[in-house]
């Protein structure tokens, strides 16, 4: 299947909302906890066509027009020295087209973007260790785990 990699526009926002329940439900977020339809259109819209924008998102959409994957991505400041970093917050390709080289792609043209923005000096991303599919995937593509930090997470407000 051919599918085409572009950055999502104000179009695209019922879509991505629709997109995150579903990643939402591939990490087991159950119906409960999944949150309403209108409020998550409105924070992707926000956070990404907000002012100023909180993140931006490459979007994989098929021949049919559907969107079927999505890297969304903020930039860290500072990071090695005074440069910053291009952060993949969240890389996701429907399972009916993993393994078919689009989420190589994804990679590739964040790493474009990252090379061509002044200033910035690395892409960096985290995936959970029970998730060895993902490990795996990255592994494959040459990239080393790196041991040292600990992420540490507060939850605030109801959000």
């Amino acid at each position: 299947m051919s599918v085409t990699i572009r950055p999502a526009e104000k179009s695209d926002v019922r879509s991505v909302a629709e997109l995150i329940e579903e990643i939402e439900r591939f990490y087991g977020t159950t119906d409960a906890d999944i949150q309403p339809f209108d409020e998550r259109q409105a924070q992707v819209e926000e956070a990404l066509f907000g002012s100023p924008p909180l993140a931006s998102a490459l979007l994989v959409e098929d021949e049919a027009g559907d969107i079927v994957g999505l890297a969304a991505y903020s930039y860290l400041w500072p990071s090695a020295g005074s440069t910053h970093s291009l952060f993949l917050k969240e890389l996701y390709v429907r399972d009916t087209l993993r393994r078919q080289g689009i989420g190589v792609r994804l990679m590739n043209e964040l790493r474009a973007i990252a090379d061509a923005r002044p200033g910035c000096s690395r892409v960096e991303w985290m995936t959970d260790r029970v998730n060895p599919d993902a490990r795996a995937f990255y592994q494959a593509l040459g990239f080393e785990e790196h041991e040292g930090k600990v992420v540490y997470r507060a939850i605030v407000g109801t959000a």
